[in-house]
């Protein structure tokens, strides 16, 4: 509203108003006397009262208020919220005149100024003047996003966020949190506990669709005493569409790009004491070399190998698609002698040319891997992106929204 808080208080001193006890104001409109001798009238008040909760002086005011003005024996004619810089507050006025209420929730930590008038059915006007504060948090929360903004991903790209304090209130949280696609499909959320939600479409991506992220957290109830603290947009866009599938029986992985296999690699996937898990997976990170220590997933120190090459995680609990520079380059395409992970003939350092730098370089991160023909169980929905494990019925039940808790 264009109309100032000072002019708004100026209209109504124009007038004569002055805030009674009652929240109506004095109406000086009609004397009865010409003078002001001691012939002349009392100024005549108005009937209208304006109410404003919260009250003039209130402090710490949740965010959602509650925020309105209300007119009693008489009907708004405006009324202005601002914040401490001049910022207004979207709002409107009842079609009856007694009530406004804001467009949406407040900001928190802020100071606001309420300024309303108010005329009565003989027209004589009433002023009301309030100041209250909204709440401090005691905490913070944000949540951690991948993929990240302007990467090109695979078709199996599933959004995940991950929080930084529990979330008590999943329903706000879920609710604040949005992921469009360009061409449009319906896009759902998944809890996995009180501290990851995950988005995904029925099915995979269609390559070139554009994803947008709109992260809309900041001042929402996240549990008692923490808000969040994030708006923000993150898009990605889907690359070409390919899906490997690790036969573990057959020691093989047939590569599928747009529909058509471009090459089948012999592999060795997990041995019988440490199967390769079962199921849907997708490429989480991609790292030229790295280290992996038995140590760090439970196996002790039955390996320990610095200089892993050509290295795409799957599982977070540690299965990955690598190259493979230690094992007689007979082992792949005929046995499985590996702790679980799906290994690819390599050289130390990395080929280019050998089948795991040809994959690796081959690869987005989101690319789907499918592993059929291991005896081990199929991978947990929230171990890495393993929500394609999920008939759609059993994403949808994982929904706030859906299914509030």
């Amino acid at each position: 509203m264009a109309v100032t808080a000072a002019a708004l208080v100026l209209a109504a001193c124009g007038v004569g108003g002055a805030t009674g006890t009652d929240g109506g104001g004095a109406g000086a409109d009609g004397l009865d006397g010409a003078g002001g001798g001691p012939g002349a009238t009392v100024p005549k008040v108005s009937r209208a009262v304006i109410r404003i909760t919260p009250q003039d002086g209130t402090a710490a005011v949740p965010a959602t208020g509650p925020l309105v003005v209300t007119a009693d024996r008489g009907r708004l004619t405006q009324v202005r919220v601002a914040d401490a810089a001049g910022a207004p507050v979207p709002g409107r006025i009842s079609e009856d005149g007694h009530a406004w209420r804001p467009a949406g929730a407040l900001a928190l930590q802020t100071r606001y100024t309420v300024d309303a008038l108010a005329q009565d059915s003989d027209g004589r006007r009433a002023a009301k003047h309030a100041v209250f504060t909204t709440v401090v948090p005691q905490h913070r929360f944000i949540g951690f996003y991948s993929p990240e903004a302007g990467q090109t991903v695979g078709t199996g790209m599933i959004v995940s966020v991950v929080f930084n304090r529990p979330i008590a209130d999943r329903v706000a949280v879920e609710r604040a949190i949005t992921v469009t696609a360009a061409p449009a499909v319906p896009v759902a959320g998944h809890w996995f506990g009180d501290r990851r939600l995950d988005f995904r479409p029925q099915h995979f991506w269609a390559p070139g669709t554009r994803v947008t992220v709109r992260l809309r957290l900041r001042d929402v109830p996240a549990a008692h005493g923490v808000y969040g603290s994030q708006d923000k947009d993150v898009t990605f866009t889907v690359g070409r569409s390919q899906t490997s599938v690790v036969d573990a029986a057959r020691h093989t992985m047939a590569v599928r790009r747009d529909g058509r296999v471009v090459r089948t690699l012999p592999v060795s996937a997990g041995s019988p004491q440490h199967a390769t898990y079962g199921g849907w997976m997708v490429i989480t990170e991609k790292l030229p070399v790295t280290r992996m220590n038995g140590d760090t997933v439970g196996y002790g120190g039955e390996y320990n190998i610095p200089d892993v090459p050509h290295a795409m995680r799957l599982t977070r609990s540690g299965t990955f698609v690598h190259g493979n520079y230690w094992a007689p380059p007979g082992v792949f395409g005929t046995a499985n002698t590996s702790h679980g992970c799906i290994g690819l003939r390599d050289v130390k350092g990395g080929g280019g040319t050998t089948p795991a730098g040809w994959f690796f370089d081959s690869s987005l991160v989101g690319d789907v891997v499918e592993v059929v023909g291991s005896h081990d169980a199929t991978v947990a929905a929230d171990n890495g992106l393993g929500g394609w494990n999920l008939t759609w019925a059993q994403w949808l039940a994982g929904s706030a929204l859906r299914h509030p808790r």
